[in-house]
């Protein structure tokens, strides 16, 4: 089972949307961003997604600190494509920020992109 935490200010609803789409082998579970930290980096968690009003800075901030910015990417504003998402995943990186206004759009994009790798 793939453990995605969400945090952030949008990750009740980044919860709710990749509940719905109803992956098999995909756990998604609300945090706080220190608590996502911390689980990432002792493995009782995969990945992590979180959201500001931006994507730029909040969504990421205390991730980026505790585990290093080889392991984060931010979209902010932007829609990423498919390959352009698998293509981080197979790079490493464990945890995305990204605005509010793209919940509906990357939060189903990013679990199934990390469903597919298994």
């Amino acid at each position: 089972m793939t453990k995605i935490l969400t945090g952030g200010v949008g990750k009740a609803e980044v919860t709710d949307t990749i509940k719905q789409l109803a992956i098999d082998g995909i756990d998604v579970v609300a945090s706080s961003d220190m608590d996502a930290a911390m689980k990432l980096r002792v493995g009782q968690a995969d990945y992590y997604l979180g959201t500001c009003h931006t994507g730029a800075g909040a969504s990421l901030g205390v991730l980026v600190g505790l585990m290093g910015s080889a392991a984060c990417h931010t979209f902010g504003r932007s829609v990423p494509t498919e390959d352009e998402v698998a293509a981080l995943l197979a790079d490493g990186k464990k945890a995305f920020g990204f605005s509010m206004d793209q919940i509906d759009v990357i939060a189903p994009l990013m679990a199934r992109a990390i469903a597919a790798r298994g």
